[in-house]
């Protein structure tokens, strides 16, 4: 042993303190405590009782060195400085280079880390899920949906079955791959379900910080474990399957929410489809209108072209034209002019001509629409304004339109069920 001042070894006890020997140096006159270990076992390591640990002697020394010097500094100090005394010590002690790389303060910096995030965990909360694997199976778009109706971030997902069951099959290894922590039930009904509701039933002394709570199970006779729960002041969500749809039911809110299995997302409610479709409306009830107001624009520039048109053709008069408006009234005016040639030229070559005229613009605008006698007689009336057996008579033709057809040199009539398809043999 040394004294702590001038480590001279010369030294002899001087009375007790605080029921330690006390010395007193004879070089330099410093009084000091008995150190808390022998001299014998400087170079040795001391174990604590469980043996996990181990602190060198030195470490030790210094130790009792400082407990010794604070101890000193009480006798010798006045009152009113050993505050600043001592914490002066103390910080001179504490931040010196090789306490702060001794194991021991590696060890007190691990242990407030470790106090600071339980507090950290108990203030923010999290979630935790257990899953009955042996009546429900969530996929990870279904467990992603759940997670996001907790307020607090899913933590701790846990799955209860008897995993020696053939009928798991692989189950286990998806959901141990997916970070549940599984545990294995005896064989027996409801077993998964005794196990679910004796773990769940003391579930604070495991996870403190536990604020929510999914129970996935369609048993009736979770509502026990569901009841306990919320007694112990947890938010509580059931989920039941029903169909191709999750039952979400919040016990604490009474709130209500499905989720689609098939389609994977959330069923909206009654209210939720209506305000879609009045949205719906709105944004095509909106399209609708700019799409007249360009028709309008189109319409009104189109019947200015057409006034300049007619301007600059002296031939024609406003009387003997109709301007038209929109596209299809270029064949109405087409037509009045075919109308207007027939009446004039009351023969057999105009209507020949006339309705070669309409097989052909039929043919152009539908190629592989086959023409038959009835609609031929349906675009020429409309041309007319006169049907086509009365023209056939007022021509003296024959009795009808059909039998005119068959007896001409120019159209062709073929059997098509019980209509006639009319073909031209011969081009305007």
């Amino acid at each position: 042993m040394k004294c702590p001042r001038c480590e001279s070894t010369s030294y002899h006890k001087n009375g007790r303190r605080n029921d330690k020997q006390n010395y007193l140096c004879k070089n330099c006159g410093k009084q000091f405590l008995e150190p808390a270990f022998p001299h014998s076992l400087e170079s040795d390591l001391l174990s604590n009782s469980n043996g996990h640990s181990k602190v060198s002697m030195t470490e030790a020394t210094e130790l009792s060195l400082v407990k010794n010097l604070l101890e000193e500094k009480v006798t010798e100090k006045s009152p009113g400085s050993l505050s600043l005394t001592l914490a002066e010590e103390l910080l001179q002690t504490i931040l010196s280079p090789d306490w702060l790389e001794s194991a021991i303060f590696n060890q007190l910096i691990l242990k407030i880390q470790q106090k600071a995030e339980i507090k950290h965990q108990l203030e923010t909360g999290i979630s935790l899920l257990l899953l009955d694997a042996e009546n429900l199976k969530l996929d990870v778009n279904s467990e992603l949906f759940l997670a996001n109706l907790c307020k607090y971030p899913l933590q701790v997902k846990m799955a209860f079955a008897n995993w020696r069951n053939p009928s798991t099959g692989k189950q286990d290894i998806e959901l141990y791959n997916r970070g549940y922590q599984l545990v294995h039930v005896p064989g027996g009904k409801d077993s998964a379900d005794a196990k679910m509701i004796a773990f769940g039933s003391c579930i604070l002394h495991s996870y403190p910080a536990v604020k929510e709570i999914l129970v996935c199970s369609g048993d009736g006779i979770l509502i026990h474990l569901c009841n306990q729960l919320q007694n112990q002041g947890l938010i509580v969500y059931w989920v039941r399957r029903q169909g191709s749809t999750l039952h979400i039911e919040n016990r604490s809110s009474g709130k209500i929410t499905d989720y689609s299995l098939a389609m994977a997302t959330e069923v909206p409610s009654l209210e939720k489809v209506v305000d879609t479709i009045q949205d719906l409306i709105k944004t095509e009830q909106e399209s609708i209108n700019a799409r007249l107001d360009s028709l309008v624009a189109v319409a009104t520039l189109f019947q200015e072209r057409c006034d300049i048109n007619i301007k600059d053709n002296p031939k024609k008069t406003e009387s003997e034209k109709i301007i038209p408006i929109l596209n299809n009234s270029f064949s109405e005016s087409i037509q009045e002019e075919k109308k207007e040639e027939l009446a004039e030229n009351p023969n057999e070559k105009t209507l020949d001509k006339l309705l070669l005229k309409i097989i052909q613009d039929i043919q152009l605008n539908s190629p592989k629409t086959k023409l038959s006698v009835s609609k031929l007689g349906s675009e020429l009336r409309k041309i007319t304004g006169e049907s086509p057996n009365s023209i056939i008579k007022k021509l003296k033709l024959g009795s009808n339109f059909t039998k005119y057809l068959e007896s001409s040199s120019i159209f062709t009539l073929k059997a098509s069920g019980k209509e006639y398809e009319v073909m031209a043999l011969l081009s305007e």
